[in-house]
């Protein structure tokens, strides 16, 4: 019986602590803290994502930061939380830029600099690893 005991809480910290890496790698929207909207749609999300929505809803303009297209986060952040694929996006940006109807995203090296550039960037709007937040930044919520 102590063995069984043992066995259990062993699988349950192991799973405890899978758990935790999990959240602590999880992502997340976040922007610029004078930002007045606090929760998307996905579909709002991946439009401002994609640049075919350039304003928040109030009327603010976007400036949107991303990471290069072979990040892991980015890739990560396009699968998980827009559902498309880092291409997709990347075939979005082109169009717009070469079509001369807008503009592609701001890219940043890594995620330190992606929030200083939100946190320092009115009306900005990006994605981070939870662990990367801080209180100069706020997190979008999304539906």
């Amino acid at each position: 019986m102590a063995r069984l005991t043992a066995l259990v809480l062993t699988s349950l910290m192991l799973l405890a602590s899978t758990v935790t890496s999990a959240q602590e790698r999880s992502l997340a929207v976040v922007a610029h803290p004078g930002v007045m909207t606090h929760q998307l749609t996905r579909d709002t999300t991946r439009a401002i994502f994609a640049m075919r929505q350039r304003t928040w809803p109030d009327g603010q303009a976007v400036r949107v930061f991303v990471l290069d297209n072979n990040h892991p986060v980015h890739a990560r952040f396009a699968k998980e939380q827009l559902a498309v694929y880092p291409h997709q996006l990347q075939l979005a940006w082109d169009r717009m830029v070469f079509s001369g109807t807008g503009q592609a995203p701001n890219r940043v090296r890594n995620q330190q600099e992606m929030l200083e550039r939100i946190a320092t960037t009115p009306g900005a709007l990006g994605y981070l690893e939870r662990e990367y937040l801080d209180d100069r930044v706020q997190v979008i919520s999304m539906e």
